[in-house]
């Protein structure tokens, strides 16, 4: 009977589908419990066997053909994210644009993170006929477990720092988005890396948590709900390391001083770009009461305007969220918002099982979902203010804090805000979905542990070693 049982087990599979249409892109075989303790081990393996180490410039090599196979390959990646992951192909271009360039970056980086130092050791009589060195090496073997909403570029940056410190490294994609995943493993086998250095393990969630919180490794990426992150990293072994990235409720202050139309086109891109499907999308404006009514107006008249649709039709601005449940949460906590007081400027509807149109708010209660979670979809809320400590205070209420953005002209606001708002980044006069790959990226308090960025990533999967003769 466990026989069967265990071949019923090896031959179960995933079918990813089109959140555009739900047509089936391809179906994949899951990994197993067992097959995930074969990956453990293999990583472990190889990571204990130092003489087989890749020396940095075999692993810079690597990364560099990496980068010239996946530019070779970009249009293919770039429908691949629009099919099973519903970002509207003119973004999907750029993800993969930003991925390659991800990879480059990391080929570059690696020797500067790297870079050891001599240690003075003249300060005492004791150390004085001493020479001192640091130097670095690779941490350890790492799980990575990624998200569906940028199904490369998310994988890059969890995979390519380990490949460029010479960690093995066994990545989980996203139940949804696992397609991208998979072609990019193959693409670095094709680079020249060695079997066993980077492996993809498409599971369910037990098979993952076997493989977080097993003692055999030494690091734990993880990109995320924070509900699922801070249990997770309660379950690791003791010396695991790890990185936690969630998601939170962006704030935005619109001043009187600001440049209203640039601040409006600004303000779209960040409210729906994929659909609002970001970590650090634009989800809550505060403006100045001055010009809180004409800005919620242009703003309406822009959502408005928003092409929403299939996501590998090159007029879309706006595809579909990623499953009929996500539709479902976010029609719910828009009509609690409305039946609590806001007023729905624009759309407030589903347009398909998936898609939803591009939702302004005014004036929800502070009490609502809207105002207090992370809708993760397309939907913004804006609220007047007097006082811009108020508002402030009202930005920083929440347990969730990433990235803010300040929109004005007048430098004293722009200082006040950058002092006072509780984020990791404040953005000005920019939206505050911004983001270039080689900046430190991350939240804080639920928002996530340790700080993403090709550099900080990579510097985080480093251990410091120190030589003294």
């Amino acid at each position: 009977m466990s026989e069967v049982l265990e071949t019923i087990e090896e031959m179960s599979t995933l079918d990813v589908l089109s959140p555009s249409d739900g047509s089936l892109l391809r179906t994949v075989r899951t990994h197993n419990m067992s097959e995930a303790h074969y990956m453990l081990e293999r990583a472990r393996a190889l990571f204990d066997d130092r003489q087989n180490w890749l020396p940095i410039h075999a692993r810079v090599a690597i990364l560099q053909k990496l980068a010239e196979l996946l530019a070779a390959e970009a249009e293919g990646f770039s429908r691949l994210i629009a099919q099973e992951g519903g970002k509207p192909i003119c973004d999907a271009r750029i993800e993969v644009e930003r991925a390659i360039s991800g990879i480059e970056y990391a080929a570059d980086e690696v020797f500067n993170v790297m870079q050891g130092a001599e240690v003075s050791m003249q300060r005492s009589l004791s150390a004085g006929g001493k020479r001192a060195f640091t130097s670095y090496e690779p941490i350890g073997v790492v799980v990575a477990v990624s998200a569906f909403n940028h199904p490369l570029n998310l994988i890059v940056h969890q995979v390519v720092p380990a490949i460029a410190l010479g960690c093995p490294v066994i990545v989980k994609p996203a139940e949804a988005t696992p397609l991208c995943c998979l072609d990019f493993v193959d693409l670095i086998q094709q680079a020249g890396l060695p079997d066993g250095w980077v492996q993809a393990c498409v599971c369910t969630n037990d098979v993952a948590e076997m493989l977080v919180t097993s003692a055999q490794i030494n690091f734990f990426s993880f990109i995320g709900s924070a509900k699922v992150g801070w249990y997770l990293k309660s379950k690791l072994a003791p010396g695991v390391r790890c990185a936690l990235e969630h998601g939170g409720v962006a704030p935005t202050i619109v001043d009187k001083s600001a440049d209203l139309e640039a601040t409006v086109a600004s303000l779209l891109r960040g409210a729906f770009y994929h659909a609002g499907q970001v970590c650090v999308s634009t989800q809550r404006i505060f403006a100045e009461s001055t010009v809180v009514a004409i800005l919620a107006k242009k703003m309406a008249e822009g959502a408005a305007k928003l092409k929403v649709g299939n996501a590998l039709l090159e007029a879309t601005e706006v595809g579909p969220l990623i499953n009929r449940q996500a539709a479902d949460r976010v029609e719910a906590w828009v009509q609690e918002a409305i039946t609590s007081g806001a007023n729905c400027l624009q759309g407030g509807h589903r347009i398909s099982d998936h898609l939803y149109a591009p939702t302004v708010l005014l004036s929800p209660s502070t009490s609502a979902r809207v105002s207090t979670e992370e809708i993760f979809g397309p939907v913004v809320s804006i609220y007047g203010y007097r006082d811009l400590d108020a508002a402030i205070a009202q930005a920083n209420s929440l347990d969730v804090a990433f990235q803010a953005a300040v929109f004005a002209q007048n430098v004293d606001i722009v200082k006040h805000c950058f002092e006072h708002l509780d984020a990791t980044a404040v953005m000005v006069n920019e939206n505050s979905s911004f983001r270039v790959d080689w900046m430190p990226f991350g939240g804080r308090h639920t928002s996530g542990y340790g700080m993403g960025g090709m550099s900080h990533t990579m510097r985080d999967l480093l251990q410091l070693k120190m030589m003294v003769f």
